[in-house]
């Protein structure tokens, strides 16, 4: 690669750290080309990116953005996921594919300036989307608002209740 390519990759590396969500480290060493070409398919899905980058071009690429959080993670054959929208989408989908190939490791990962073990990213992974937590989230405000709605209204169902009664009394005595 010429200088100027990698002066052009930094630069373009450097813009898309800034807007990155979540990244996580991934050792690949054991995986084969077409294994990785997998996996590649299968995080573009999700919108995640993932990238094989020399490690001196990735500590360069990282200066003064979230990732440089994660220099001392390059080292070694390094492959970075990254994402601009969900940040549990990596995550989830590594930990699927390493249950079919354990030889990909996890290295460790930043989510909103927060750097994550391998434990941690594996954590992440089993916490449910974004769209559950809301659905959730909605279902709960709802049975909330029902909640009041009904202990408002017991009070008059109880009025209710006993001047139909009185009424009942009356019209027999």
């Amino acid at each position: 690669m010429q200088r100027k390519e990698k002066e052009a990759l930094v630069a373009d590396l450097h813009e898309k750290f800034k807007g990155v969500k979540a990244a996580i480290l991934t050792d690949f060493t054991g995986l084969n080309v077409e294994q990785i070409t997998q996996l590649r398919q299968r995080l573009r899905k999700s919108a995640v990116e993932y990238r094989v980058v020399k490690n001196t071009l990735l500590r360069r690429a990282s200066k003064k953005t979230d990732i440089e959080l994660l220099a001392e993670h390059f080292a070694g054959p390094v492959a970075i996921a990254l994402t601009y929208e969900d940040p549990v989408a990596p995550a989830k989908i590594l930990m699927e594919f390493i249950k079919e190939q354990p030889a990909l490791e996890l290295k460790a990962g930043v989510v909103e300036r927060t750097v994550l073990a391998p434990e941690d990213i594996k954590a992440l992974a089993f916490l449910p989307s974004k769209e559950v937590l809301i659905a959730n989230l909605l279902a709960l405000l709802k049975v909330v608002s029902t909640r009041l709605v009904q202990i408002l209204n017991n009070p008059m169902r109880s009025l209710i209740w006993t001047l139909d009664e009185i009424k009942e009394t009356k019209e027999k005595g």
